[in-house]
């Protein structure tokens, strides 16, 4: 991944793809099968934490490996280079009892986004 977004490069990026899947060996806090909580942020910046997803009990499902922490590396403020879980929600606890007992949401969250249930 190139160190600065240019005009000249986007229309590669776009046509092949880019990914911020990086090799680093960081130990991941979570494995499949975890109880996971999303954690309840509210930042003033751009987050990939969907709103409707906090503070709610989920499972991990798996471990995508480690990426480049979009948040803080859009902002300037460095790579902090993090596990990516997929995360599997019912629909009855993102959106209550009336929710079809059966239906389920996988989402893909980063590390810093979920906590111990």
């Amino acid at each position: 991944m190139p160190a600065a977004l240019t005009p000249e490069i986007v229309p590669g990026l776009v046509a092949g793809g880019a990914s911020t899947k990086i090799a680093e060996d960081i130990a991941p806090k979570f494995k499949h099968g975890d109880k996971v909580r999303a954690r309840n942020i509210n930042p003033t910046t751009h987050t990939r934490l969907p709103r409707y997803v906090r503070g709610k009990v989920g499972t991990v499902v798996h471990d995508h490996g480690v990426f480049v922490f979009n948040d803080s590396n859009a902002h300037g403020k460095g790579t902090h280079p993090q596990h990516v879980y997929n995360v599997r929600f019912t629909a009855q606890e993102l959106w209550g009892p009336d929710a079809p007992s059966r239906d389920t949401l996988h989402i893909d969250m980063f590390e810093s986004y979920i906590e111990p249930a």
